[in-house]
């Protein structure tokens, strides 16, 4: 497998696409996320898979997004994410209200080749007012009247995310984080950041083979060290918290804001990754 670079995995997204990411507790391409910015990609459709928090966060304010589909963005214990506040209040994005299990079905329908999913959750919600697409019938195979939820199949054309390491066949592992593999099954494209590139073959052992995305996938990959930075990366590093505290002291006003694109996005002394 010959790797791309983190650019050329940027390049690769075009203005307007639906973009699949993860939460912050998995493994989020910060890396990838710089790189969109740098680029000046605009109108994406952002899927948070089920949340997002500062990589959703940094994309709206840099003016990369045009709509959020997710059940809720934040930066947890740092605080609100403010640049997804003041876009939502302004207009300039478009969000698709969720719920962290309706967001699943989606995916998981687009994964199994089916249409839609159907859910009760969310009856008796006013989610159901705001999301047209979200369709209630009766079962048919019910006796009595027992309404349902269809929610379409979500199908990003990309979905991004960073991991460990990949093999020299192109398999990426993911450990236990099958919401990865369900999200290379729901997109048309994978693109995934690494660590490192491994001379092994993971397919050819038990323990590594149940804990990789198969190269059958097509994944594109990247090395980005310290890709996720300054968010954590499962067991290998910690989230940056300074960092973190600082991004969300500088996202509270729109000049701060640039001040920290130009000195961490756009600068070449941008951080580890």
């Amino acid at each position: 497998m010959t790797p791309a670079t983190v650019e050329q995995l940027a390049a690769s997204i075009p203005d307007g696409s639906m973009v699949a990411l993860p939460s912050d507790m998995s493994g989020v391409s910060m890396s990838l996320t710089r790189a969109l910015v740098r680029r000046g990609v605009r109108g994406l459709h952002l899927v948070c898979l089920p949340t997002s928090g500062m990589q959703a966060d940094l994309l709206i304010g840099a003016g990369c997004v045009g709509t959020v589909e997710t059940s809720g963005i934040t930066l947890g214990e740092f605080g609100s994410a403010r640049r997804f506040q003041a876009a939502l209040k302004s207009g300039e994005v478009r969000v698709l209200d969720a719920t962290c299990p309706a967001v699943h079905a989606g995916f998981r329908a687009a994964a199994a080749g089916l249409p839609f999913m159907a859910m009760r959750g969310l009856l008796g919600t006013d989610l159901l007012a705001n999301r047209p697409d979200w369709q209630v019938i009766d079962n048919p195979f019910a006796q009595e009247k027992d309404p349902l939820v269809l929610l379409p199949a979500i199908r990003p054309e990309f979905a991004m995310f960073h991991a460990p390491y990949a093999d020299r066949n192109g398999n990426v592992f993911i450990g236990a984080r099958r919401e990865f593999l369900v999200m290379a099954q729901a997109a048309n494209r994978t693109l995934v950041t690494v660590e490192e590139i491994r001379d092994i073959d993971l397919l050819a052992r038990e323990e590594t083979a149940a804990g990789c995305l198969a190269a059958a996938y097509g994944a594109e990959v990247a090395i980005a060290k310290r890709g996720a930075w300054p968010l954590a990366l499962w067991d290998l590093y910690e989230a940056d918290a300074a960092h973190l505290k600082l991004y969300t002291e500088m996202s509270r006003s729109e000049a701060d804001f640039q001040s920290y694109l130009d000195k961490h996005v756009f600068s070449p002394e941008m951080g580890p990754s």
